[in-house]
């Protein structure tokens, strides 16, 4: 670190008044991703300083992320090699097989992201912000492992363009970019985003995985709940077993690249919650949110909605439903700021999630738009919730001055007599 610390210093006269000057921002950006920022205030004072500023907390959410990232890079490989009808699981092949398979979607996020991010700083001479280093690795997370790549350019490009920079880039953005992206493709491209096929890679990478027969498809627990006919059907994997809420947990299902295993997710919502940069209050109520409203569809079973036959856990484990609920309806920027705000946020995202998922069979899922809906009225929320303090706050000064005008009134009284 300290031969790239002096390498920073040794090119940095060339920014700031060199001949690379109009480019200084691109250097700031590097090296307070690279480096804690060492500026302190210019006025007189007391100021507490500390390091955790966003770039180190981005950074956190990306290591809690990690998790299911990896996993994620496992099960792809796994669900491939079943597809091909193996029953040897090779680790570090699957593994491998992974990684190849997500490596050009991770890679078009964050050229394409960042290049828009870069070139918005330098037309608005201001610094590279850092709210696309989490955006750029959630959005291949949430997507189908065979999503072409074109599209995951035209949706990122899209999402950060609309969706960020013309609110004024990080930290003014009303809605997860992340989300817009994917709901972008769904409904530019509902053929592409979904069906039987497009969550489990079926083609080898470089050479690397057995051949899958023409024609393979499996769709995902959802997927198969949603077109089921009746409440009499059997969510099924590739090798036709059956799915039990085990399975879904640990996550060996098809699904999309970071969102099938609870057990992983579980791992980053602990590291979020020690760091104290995920909010518990939001995490806890969108999963009662879900298991209230699962509880009342699931006591409203009707043939025409399969998945009112699911018990409410399931509706948590099923789908991604739980990585919404950790990664994405806790983003500080999109969420509800007010603590009884965040137990209303929340709480409502778990029911329209599983509201959408079980009463609207065109789109099994509901968690994406759940989490941007509420984005939305996430303001709305805290500002009740603000009126009503101010309101309680209110009822409770003319109180105390309705009781200290009887006190006065009662001197008064005492004096006269």
């Amino acid at each position: 670190m300290k031969s790239l610390r002096k390498l920073m210093d040794r090119v940095k006269p060339a920014f700031y008044g060199g001949k690379l000057s109009s480019f200084r921002s691109v250097y700031d950006g590097f090296d307070t991703f690279l480096f804690t920022p060492h500026y302190t205030a210019g006025v007189n004072g007391v100021h507490v300083h500390d390091s955790m500023d966003s770039k180190r907390t981005m950074t956190i959410v990306i290591i809690a992320l990690l998790p299911c990232f990896f996993f994620g890079m496992y099960n792809t490989g796994y669900q491939h090699w079943l597809a091909a009808g193996e029953t040897v699981f090779p680790f570090w092949e699957l593994m491998l097989y992974g990684f190849l398979a997500i490596l050009p979607m991770v890679l078009t996020t964050y050229i394409v992201g960042l290049g828009i991010e870069f070139i918005s700083a330098q037309l608005r001479h201001e610094e590279i912000q850092e709210g696309f280093l989490v955006t750029g690795i959630i959005l291949p997370m949430i997507l189908p492992i065979e999503t072409p790549i074109w599209m995951v350019a035209v949706a990122t490009a899209f999402a950060v363009i609309f969706a960020k920079e013309v609110f004024g880039g990080t930290g003014y953005n009303i809605v997860n970019v992340a989300l817009v992206a994917r709901a972008f493709l769904f409904f530019a491209y509902p053929a592409k985003m979904s069906g039987d096929k497009v969550f489990v890679a079926t083609e080898q990478i470089l050479g690397v995985g057995p051949k899958v027969a023409d024609g393979f498809t499996c769709a995902t627990p959802l997927g198969q709940i949603a077109t089921a006919s009746g409440g009499d059907f059997t969510v099924t994997g590739i090798d036709q077993h059956a799915i039990s809420a085990s399975d879904a947990f640990w996550g060996l299902i098809p699904g999309s690249f970071g969102e099938t295993s609870v057990f992983c997710i579980l791992i980053g919502a602990a590291i979020l919650l020690l760091t104290r940069i995920g909010s518990w209050r939001i995490m806890l109520s969108v999963v009662a949110g879900g298991l209230a409203m699962g509880w009342i569809s699931n006591l409203c079973e009707t043939p025409t909605y399969p998945g009112s036959y699911l018990n409410p856990v399931d509706q948590l484990m099923f789908g991604g439903f739980a990585f919404a609920a950790v990664f994405m309806a806790t983003d500080p920027v999109t969420a509800a700021r007010t603590n009884t705000g965040k137990y209303i946020y929340g709480f409502l995202i778990g029911v329209v999630a599983v509201l959408i998922r079980t009463y609207n069979t065109g789109y099994p899922e509901g968690a994406m738009l759940a989490v941007l809906l509420m984005n939305v009225f996430a303001p709305l929320i805290d500002w009740c919730v603000v009126q009503a303090n101010v309101r309680r706050r209110m009822r409770r000064l003319t109180n105390v001055e309705n009781q200290l005008d009887a006190v006065e009134d009662n001197k008064e009284a005492k004096e006269g007599e």
